[in-house]
């Protein structure tokens, strides 16, 4: 997946052979925020400006932007998938937080 970041949002990037555009949608925030451009640097000034407009939108509505995330992770799994993480955590000698955020950090690069 091809990305693109600015102020802590990050958009998805593909290429559009029908109209032969790259376009482009902020991830992370339930509006649908999407932008185009025909060179890549057009599209960075767009997904710069769509991120502003955002920004501004929201101060006018007087509502909080939406952060792509927090930091907190809540996570439903089975007790044995928790069990298991939690022995490979201890034996690692860490925190299961600690764990896990590694474990998410090595999955996220990757995929990227």
């Amino acid at each position: 997946m091809n990305t693109m970041s600015y102020k802590g949002y990050t958009a998805r990037v593909e290429f559009d052979e029908r109209d032969y555009i790259f376009v482009g949608r902020i991830l992370g925030i339930r509006g649908i925020i999407s932008f185009h451009g025909e060179t890549v640097a057009e599209l960075q000034t767009e997904f710069e400006h769509a991120v502003k407009d955002y920004l501004a939108d929201c101060r006018k509505a007087g509502v909080h932007p939406e952060k792509p995330a927090s930091g907190k992770l809540l996570l439903r799994v089975p007790p044995e998938i928790h069990g298991r993480a939690l022995v490979a955590a201890q034996a690692a000698g860490k925190s299961l937080n600690q764990w896990a955020t590694e474990v998410l950090q090595h999955a996220v690069q990757q995929d990227g």
